[in-house]
C-alpha cells in the first residue's frame, strides 16, 4: 500500500469516528429531549444506524476513484454538520424547558430610595439624618432598606404611612424629604393621574433587593394527556427582572381539554374589581376589595387563588410571562402578524409614541407588540380592548413559533423563552403532551371568552385611595364558569348560553 493509500484509509477512518460520534450525539440529545413518541423514535435510530454503516463501508472499503471519495468525504461532512447543528438545537430546547419548568422557590421584590429630581441628595451618603417615609405595608422592604443603610453609618428618620396616596402626598407637599417603594409599585403610581410624572420628576438614590418565599405549585392531573386542566397565564409587569414580583397585566385561563381537544381561554380584564383571595404568606391583603391586576404584586400565587375565588374553579397550573422580555421574543421570531378590525385603526399609543396600526393585519415588531397589547386609552372599549389585542399577540407569538421557518433563529428563540415563561407544569408533563401532539395530530379548537363589567371609580387596597376599576357583570362571570365547566367535562362552551 502507497502513502497516498494509507494516507486515505486514515482519513476514511477518521471520519467514520467522526460520522459516529456527531449521530451518537443527536441521538443521545433527541432521547434526553424525551419528546418523540417509539414509533418514531425506533425508526430514527435504525435509519441513524443504517446511514452510518453504508458511509463507513463506502469511504473505508468501496470509493476506489478519487471523485467517488470525495463526494462520499462531502457528504459525510455534510450528515456531521447535519447531526452536530441538530443536536446543538435540540440541547437548547432541553435548556429552555429546564428553565421554563423549573419555578424559582423565592421571587426577588426591589426597594428603592427615591427623592425628587430637584434635590440636592446625589448618592447615598447624603441621606444620612434625612426625613424618609415609608408604606406600613412594605415593612420587610423598608427595615431591608434601613439596616443596610444603618451598617454603613447612614441613619434616616422614618415616617410609616397608611396608604400609597398618604405616602405620594407627603413626599410631594415637602413633610418628607425621600420616600422608599416597591419597584413593583411604580406602575400603580404612574396610573395615578396625579402622579403620572412620577418617573420624570423623581430619581433613584439607593436600591436593593430582597427575596419573598414564591408559594406557587401545581395541583397536577393524573394524565395530562387525558385529563382536562385549567392554566393561569399571568402576564408580569415587572421592570427589574423576570423573577421579580409585578402586577398581572395579563390574566387567562386556559381550560384544556386533550380527549376534544379543545382549548378556551377566558380573560379577565386588568382592572376587574374583585375581593383578593391568597395563602398564607403570600401578604396580600386577605378579603379586600382591589384590581385584580395588583394581585401579581404578591406573586403569581395571590392572583391564581383570586381567580378560583371569584370563578369557582380549580386551577391545576400556572404560566407566568415576563412582558418586558416579550418584546425579545417577538423579535426574534421576526415579528409578529394582528389584525385590527374597521374602526379600530389608531396612531395614538402611549408606550410608543410615534407608532399606528390600520385596519387589516399589521405586522409588528416585539416594541410595537408590547405598545399594542399594553394600550387602552386610545379605545373606548379601554382595558376590554387591550385584553383582545393581548389575546392577538399571545396567538401571534404561537403562530409564528411553529412555523418551518422558525429554524433560522432557533437558538435565539430558545434563550429568549428560557427567560421569558415559567410555569409549574412539569418537565415530563410538557414533554408528554409534545409525544400526545406528535403521536395524534390532533387539531386543536380555539374558543374565547371574557368576563365583563361596568367601570366606576372605587378604593382599591393596594393603593388606599380610589381608582378607575370595572365592577364585574356577575352574569358574565357565571357565564365563564359555566363555560369553563362545560368544556372540563367534554362540550364546548360555544353551547353554553
Amino acid at each position: 500500500m502507497n502513502n497516498e493509500s494509507k494516507v486515505s484509509k486514515v482519513l476514511s477512518i477518521l471520519l467514520s469516528v467522526v460520522l459516529v460520534v456527531s449521530s451518537f450525539y443527536l441521538l443521545y440529545q433527541v432521547i434526553r429531549l424525551n419528546v418523540l413518541p417509539s414509533k418514531f423514535l425506533f425508526p430514527l435510530t435504525i435509519g441513524v444506524v443504517v446511514l452510518d454503516a453504508i458511509f463507513i463501508l463506502l469511504l473505508i472499503y468501496f470509493s476506489k476513484n478519487v471523485v467517488s471519495k470525495i463526494v462520499c468525504i462531502v457528504l459525510t461532512l455534510f450528515i456531521c454538520v447535519a447531526s452536530c447543528m441538530g443536536g446543538y438545537y435540540i440541547s437548547k430546547t432541553q435548556g429552555a424547558l429546564s428553565n421554563i419548568t423549573n419555578v424559582a422557590k423565592h421571587a426577588k421584590n426591589t426597594v428603592s430610595v427615591i427623592v425628587k429630581e430637584s434635590s440636592s441628595i446625589k448618592n447615598k451618603s447624603q441621606l444620612n439624618g434625612v426625613s424618609v417615609g415609608s408604606l406600613r405595608l412594605n415593612e420587610q422592604g423598608s427595615k431591608k432598606v434601613l439596616k443596610e443603610l444603618s451598617s454603613e453609618g447612614i441613619v434616616l428618620n422614618q415616617t410609616e404611612y397608611d396608604s400609597m396616596t398618604a405616602l405620594l402626598e407627603a413626599f410631594y407637599n415637602g413633610e418628607v424629604d425621600s420616600i422608599i417603594i416597591n419597584e413593583s409599585s411604580r406602575s400603580q403610581i404612574l396610573d395615578m393621574e396625579a402622579y403620572s410624572n412620577f418617573d420624570s420628576n423623581t430619581r433613584v438614590v439607593y436600591q436593593t433587593s430582597y427575596k419573598v418565599k414564591n408559594n406557587d405549585s401545581a395541583t397536577s392531573v393524573s394524565d395530562i394527556t387525558s385529563k382536562p386542566f385549567n392554566v393561569l397565564i399571568s402576564g408580569s409587569d415587572t421592570r427589574g427582572g423576570f423573577d421579580e414580583n409585578g402586577r398581572s397585566d395579563v390574566i387567562m385561563i386556559a381550560t384544556v381539554n386533550p380527549k376534544t381537544h379543545t382549548i378556551l381561554l377566558t380573560s379577565v380584564p386588568r382592572d376587574f374589581y374583585v375581593t383578593t383571595a391568597c395563602d398564607a404568606g403570600d401578604g396580600c391583603m386577605q378579603g379586600a376589595l382591589d384590581k385584580i391586576t395588583h394581585t401579581g404584586i404578591h406573586g403569581t400565587n395571590t392572583t391564581k387563588r383570586t381567580v378560583e375565588q371569584l370563578l369557582g374553579i380549580e386551577i391545576n397550573y400556572t404560566f407566568k410571562v415576563g412582558f418586558d422580555t416579550v418584546t425579545d421574543l417577538v423579535d426574534a421570531l421576526g415579528g409578529v402578524d394582528v389584525n385590527v378590525e374597521p374602526g379600530y385603526a389608531t396612531n395614538s399609543f402611549a408606550a410608543l409614541s410615534g407608532f399606528s396600526v390600520h385596519e387589516g393585519v399589521n405586522h409588528l415588531n416585539g416594541e410595537q407588540a408590547l405598545a399594542f397589547a399594553r394600550e387602552r386609552y386610545s379605545y373606548t372599549e379601554g382595558d376590554r380592548q387591550r385584553t383582545k389585542n393581548q389575546q392577538q399577540v399571545l396567538m401571534g407569538i404561537v403562530k409564528e413559533a411553529t412555523k418551518p421557518s422558525v429554524i433560522t433563529n432557533y437558538a435565539a428563540i430558545m434563550d429568549t423563552m428560557a427567560n421569558t415563561f415559567s410555569t409549574t407544569m412539569s418537565n415530563a408533563e410538557i414533554t408528554d403532551l409534545i409525544k400526545y401532539q406528535l403521536n395524534n395530530n390532533p387539531t386543536w379548537k380555539m374558543e374565547q371568552y371574557m368576563v365583563d363589567g361596568t367601570g366606576d371609580t372605587l378604593m382599591c387596597a393596594e393603593l388606599g385611595d380610589a381608582a378607575s376599576v370595572m365592577v364585574p357583570d356577575q352574569s358574565t362571570v357565571k357565564m365563564a364558569k359555566d363555560k369553563i365547566n362545560a368544556v372540563l367535562a367534554g362540550k364546548s362552551s360555544e353551547d353554553v348560553k
